[in-house]
């Protein structure tokens, strides 16, 4: 027993113990280990035990009690749940003996979780998922989730699209009210009794787009001036039955985008709309937005006017029939020769405006991915950029630089596509990259449109010996939407926008509004800052949707022609590198992979400035061509392709070796 004075002292040293015990309200931060850390709302990071960190997931909202440890360091116990963020999840059904679980396709998360027999909704092993937690861990650490829809298994046609579709959350319906909306106004809006839209319908409009295309965005049409050519472009008109403010409206700015994955499409618009009503379709009347710009003789973009008008166009051309067409390899089109013509003639000036005075993007190799009837890649074929294609691009880059400075005119708040160029806070380093590789361009000012054009046509002069235009992406910004006029460095203008493809995207459909309301009269204020940026986080995810289920399409025919064609080596180029090693896109499919030199036996060293690796005996360099052999698929890490270097690869010349004498 123990006596009165040990009493009082395991009573004080309770007491100790408490009071040195903190309090407080956290959020978990998982790791990929089992462990985690309490997040405090003063910024503070305390660790939590793996036993602890058993009874939460990553995100949630806890109460914990932190105390000291023997060794002068504090932990984190998970005393209660305040709130867990944790809704719906993907996941692939996983077994093990009788027991089925869930294997979370979430960062942070990798512990299965179990599903009970009655919440498995006849899932089998194998299957990809759709998942909700039925049971939360924070009482005794056993989570259960609950099957709530099976997409299906590897074997399943399309799994790779109908899963990332799931687990990035994008839309595949139209709600019930979006649907009255679409009904209520196929019935009630007439645009073409309109008596203030212009009648186009006499010129010869044509469109130019691939050949099962229906969402006609576009057509074109061109005729001789005393001074060039005035460009005709009417875009298609799909504000002229969307209410604004309705729900239609609010659900296609929710979309953002047509989301364009292989093998399948999730329109922007419903399809009654985008492929019907509204789409520039051969023979019928439509309302469009025409563009009207004055072409100089040298190819510079003159003055431009914006009509809501009639159109009918004449024709439906394939990008492939009008390249034939225009490269003299069939006369077909002959009815349709006099705007083919003159829309040849404008191209040709306007892209040699541009390489002269601008910026063009360089072209790269091309590849076609063809599907077979299971969705998945029966082969992939390298093909060139069309004369058609570049045509119609040059014809939509006028027009969406005549957009933004009709914009910017006006003084409406966007939506304007800027590019920085050079970022901000890496001046001093490409000031140094320019000392290093391209002297003439020190004095040039990276941050003027001028200064910008001149650097980038320098380092494209001085790429003989080192990739230094691709070096130097690094150093840059990416395009971001902006309610303010700004440079468009990429291109080399003072600004730009988006308006040609309203049925496909929904930065053009505002620039539409905003255009419509200026000729009305109207103040053009429906742009802030904050629908931009929630617009730009709806676009990253479709683009993260697409190119996962991208990777997961590649890493499987890589694996399949791998295997027919056991240690066949594959060449390619170095795409891109940093300290871990480096990714090669292969030259037969431009498909790409990454090879992992953090395990290699010898060290390589990464020199930033040259965008090389080298070790020993060999060195590895942007552009570099190399020989790989496929390793495997990193499921985990959205199915990357890892690749291994052939034997003998990288190798640097040998300084001991005789030299060839002249």
């Amino acid at each position: 027993m123990l006596n009165q004075d040990s009493l009082s002292q395991l009573k004080g040293l309770k007491s100790r113990m408490e009071a040195e015990k903190e309090r407080a309200e956290a959020v978990v931060k998982g790791t990929q280990a089992r462990y985690g850390f309490a997040v405090l709302d003063d910024g503070r990071e305390i660790f939590i035990p793996p036993d602890e960190m058993l009874k939460a997931f990553p995100e949630d909202r806890v109460k914990v009690c932190i105390r000291p440890t023997g060794d002068n360091k504090t932990i984190a116990d998970i005393e209660k749940l305040v709130d867990s963020p944790l809704g719906e999840f993907t996941g692939r059904c996983v077994r093990k003996g009788k027991a089925f679980f869930v294997q979370p396709d979430l960062p942070h998360l990798k512990r299965w979780l179990f599903i009970p027999p009655h919440a498995r909704n006849g899932v089998k092993e194998g299957d990809y998922l759709r998942c909700a937690i039925l049971r939360h861990p924070i009482r005794d650490g056993k989570p259960q989730a609950k099957v709530l829809s099976i997409m299906g298994n590897d074997a399943t046609p399309g799994i790779e699209n109908l899963y990332c579709i799931t687990k990035f959350g994008l839309a595949t319906e139209w709600g019930s009210s979006a649907q009255k909306d679409l009904q209520r106004s196929l019935e009630q809006c007439r645009p073409l009794e309109n008596s203030s839209r212009r009648d186009l319908r006499d010129l010869e409009f044509i469109s130019i787009d691939a050949a099962k295309t229906q969402d006609i965005d576009d057509a074109l049409y061109a005729e001789v001036s005393n001074d060039g050519w005035v460009l005709y472009v009417a875009i298609a008109d799909p504000t002229a039955y969307i209410t604004p403010g309705s729900q239609l409206q609010r659900d296609i700015a929710a979309r953002g985008t047509s989301v364009y994955f292989h093998g399948d499409i999730l329109p922007m618009l419903p399809e009654a709309l985008s492929q019907d009503t509204c789409a520039l379709s051969e023979g019928n009347d439509r309302p469009a937005l025409v563009c009207r710009i004055a072409i100089g003789d040298n190819g510079s973009v003159g003055e431009a006017e914006f009509i809501e008008a009639t159109i009918r166009s004449r024709a439906k051309l394939s990008y492939y029939a009008v390249d034939r067409y225009l490269n003299g390899q069939a006369d077909e089109l002959m009815s349709h020769a006099s705007p083919l013509e003159a829309l040849y003639q404008v191209y040709r000036a306007l892209r040699a405006h541009r390489e002269a005075n601008e910026l063009v993007m360089e072209d790269r190799q091309e590849y076609r991915w063809v599907l077979n009837d299971n969705k998945q890649i029966e082969h992939i074929e390298p093909y060139d950029k069309l004369l058609s294609q570049k045509l119609v691009e040059e014809c939509m880059v006028a027009t969406n630089r005549c957009a933004a400075q009709f914009l910017a005119e006006h003084q409406a708040p966007g939506p304007f596509v800027c590019h920085p160029g050079f970022r901000a806070d890496r001046l001093d380093e490409t000031r140094k990259f320019l000392e290093m590789h391209a002297p003439a361009a020190i004095e040039l000012d990276p941050q003027s449109r001028e200064g910008y054009r001149d650097i980038m046509l320098e380092l494209a002069k001085n790429s003989e010996t080192l990739p230094l235009r691709a070096m130097v992406n690094r150093l840059l910004t990416r395009a971001e939407l902006s309610t303010e006029p700004g440079p468009h460095m990429g291109m080399a203008l003072d600004c730009y926008t988006n308006c040609t493809s309203p049925l496909r995207k929904y930065v053009d459909f505002l620039v539409h509004l905003q255009i419509k309301a200026i000729l009305a009269g109207n103040k053009p204020d429906m742009i802030e800052q904050s629908s931009l940026s929630a617009l730009k986080d709806q676009l990253l995810v479709a683009r993260s949707a697409t190119q996962e289920a991208e990777r997961w399409l590649a890493s499987r025919y890589l694996a399949r022609i791998a295997s027919d064609n056991e240690g066949q080596t594959f060449s390619g180029t170095v795409s891109h590198i940093n300290s871990s090693g480096f990714n090669v896109r292969l030259t037969d499919n431009g498909l790409e992979g990454f090879v992992d030199l953090r395990k290699d036996p010898e060290k390589f060293s990464y020199d930033k400035w040259t965008a090389s690796l080298t070790s020993t005996t060999r060195r590895f360099q942007l552009e570099q061509a190399v020989e790989v052999r496929f390793e495997r698929v990193d499921s985990d890490n959205r199915f990357q392709v890892l690749f291994q270097l052939a034997d003998g690869c990288g190798l640097k010349p040998d300084k001991n070796a005789p030299q060839e004498q002249a």
